[in-house]
């Protein structure tokens, strides 16, 4: 147990150094040598937790991801309605990531690389399952046609939410901050007029769509 708990205390040491020296210099001068050096761990140790600095930022964007749901999944609460609910999930998200905007470029890089599509899979099914609680408490529910494929729709638009997040350059990212605060209200509203067929026809196609790419 002595053991397992001071190598966890290593690798967290690893992950802290690095997160310090991607921060001050930036990431592509970060080697793994440099990381070792400061956290007072040899080369081969380091290598032994983590085989590149691209494994070190996988680690971070993973424990980012579990403490953007540990925030967001108190405020999603019973009887709001879902763009009180979204609002809650996607301003956790910008409060979480706020430290490392720097950093985001290299998260979306490896959310997407194909070596990490394992990985991503489990991020994404968790990612999933908080919109899923997001819509099961809202009030009034959604249309029942929609409501299965609404939280990986709703994931979507999270990801390209987070896109934009990535390349914000506005102070503090308030461009992102102003973007939440109107487009959680307008998914929502958008839930609702799918009562109306126009609307409901149109989200019907994309839920079709997503449905396909699914399959294949």
């Amino acid at each position: 147990m002595a053991v397992t708990a001071k190598s966890e205390q290593t690798r967290r040491l690893l992950i802290d150094t690095a997160l310090r020296l991607f921060a001050s210099q930036g990431y592509e001068k970060t080697t793994m040598r440099a990381i070792a050096a400061e956290a007072d761990v040899s080369v081969g140790n380091a290598y032994y937790y983590f085989r590149s600095k691209d494994d070190l930022l996988h680690e971070l964007y993973r424990s980012l991801q579990d403490e953007h749901r540990s925030l967001a999944l108190p405020q999603i609460r019973e009887g709001h309605n879902l763009g009180e609910n979204l609002l809650a999930v996607l301003t956790a998200g910008l409060k979480t990531m706020a430290p490392y905007h720097g950093l985001g470029v290299h998260f979306l890089r490896d959310a997407i690389a194909p070596h990490r599509s394992g990985a991503a899979a489990v991020g994404r099914g968790k990612s999933i399952a908080m919109f899923r609680l997001a819509v099961a408490s809202a009030r009034p529910q959604p249309p029942l046609a929609l409501r299965s494929d609404l939280p990986e729709l709703l994931w979507l638009v999270h990801m390209g939410f987070t896109f934009f997040w990535v390349y914000d350059r506005s102070p503090g990212q308030r461009r992102s901050h102003r973007l939440a605060a109107n487009l959680a209200p307008l998914m929502a509203k958008l839930v609702i007029l799918s009562r109306l067929p126009v609307v409901r026809n149109l989200l019907e196609d994309v839920i079709r769509l997503l449905r396909s790419a699914r399959r294949d």
